[in-house]
């Protein structure tokens, strides 16, 4: 009697013991670095994003925050990584429309239950496409870009930085929701796609606005709208594709953290506290808008509604379009 007494005590205490190790987790993260993973290359507009909050995140929450980028397959090399890392606060991932909404259905064995495998913490930012022709197309206007679209004489095409990415898939709702025949063109990068822009070798291309905005600005291309839902303020003469009668065409990039599925709860509260804090200071919202972005602040329950939303949608563009699963 007093042995069972004992292994039931033993129980018991072993039980408390692991239910304390979330909690005691919480209570002392972080009490070492912890590394952010970029799903792409150095340089653009997500990874200057997150080096961005990762300088902030540095003072807000006393600890070092390593920014790593992992290239390839279109994110999916990061995420697989991310996914996989153990969920103890010191994984985290700077998502983004295309790795957490396009990829989940344009490549093969990947689909919503992807989503599963990350736990979202916070949005901290969207980025609208923009949409711009050649500086001497003789259009001015969306409702004139569809009307030259259409003439068969004009070979319409239309330019991205890859397939799959948000540049490309914009095209393809563009196509879906015009009723155009216009012929993807995609490149290796945004770069290459806005030289043969530029150089009249393509019609037209939904870029990102940080992106363009320069070749905006110098006259070298012609925006005819943002996919905002408002205009923005880097550009407030150009309307939006709501405007232009397209009442869906809210869209765009995106960067939101995310964590491995099964991080505890108060580190996420911890983390998304810290960068709602960040978010809301002047600093960090006129270094967004100087990339091209907007702020953004929703917490881990909105997060994970707006992605799944987001993946929806997509799928529903890639299903449209007739894109095959990569």
């Amino acid at each position: 009697m007093n042995l069972r007494i004992k292994k039931l005590e033993l129980a018991a205490g072993l039980l408390a013991a692991a239910c304390a190790v979330p909690a005691a987790q919480g209570e002392t993260w972080p009490d070492r670095p912890i590394r952010l993973v970029v799903p792409f290359a150095a340089g653009g507009n997500t990874d200057l994003m997150a080096r961005l909050l990762g300088s902030q995140l540095n003072k807000e929450l006393n600890q070092t925050i390593v920014v790593e980028n992992i290239s390839g397959a279109s994110g999916n090399i990061a995420t697989a990584q991310v996914a996989r890392a153990a969920p103890d606060g010191y994984t985290m991932m700077v998502g983004t429309v295309g790795t957490q909404a396009v990829n989940p259905s344009l490549y093969k064995g990947q689909s919503e239950k992807t989503l599963d495998s990350f736990q979202p913490v916070t949005l901290f930012s969207t980025i609208p496409n923009v949409l711009v022709v050649n500086a001497q197309l003789p259009v001015n206007n969306v409702a004139e870009l569809v009307a030259y679209a259409k003439n068969p004489a004009n070979s319409a095409s239309f330019a991205s930085s890859g397939v799959g990415s948000s540049i490309h898939l914009s095209g393809e709702l563009f196509n879906v929701a015009a009723q155009l025949q216009a012929t993807h063109v995609p490149y290796r990068g945004s770069a290459p796609a806005v030289s043969d822009l530029m150089g009249g070798q393509v019609t037209l291309m939904f870029d990102n606005l940080s992106s363009s905005l320069p070749y905006i600005q110098s006259g070298k291309l012609k925006a005819l709208a943002v996919t905002s839902a408002k205009r923005s303020a880097l550009l407030p003469n150009v309307p939006t594709m709501v405007e232009a009668g397209y009442p869906d065409f809210v869209i765009g990039s995106w960067n939101g953290v995310l964590a491995p599925a099964g991080t505890s709860a108060e580190v996420v509260e911890k983390l998304d506290g810290a960068i709602r804090r960040i978010v809301a200071t002047p600093e960090f919202q006129q270094r967004i808008s100087q990339l091209g972005g907007e702020t953004r602040a929703d917490g881990p329950a909105d997060f994970d509604v707006f992605i799944r939303a987001e993946y929806r949608r997509w799928a529903r563009v890639i299903t449209d379009a007739k894109l095959q699963p990569q």
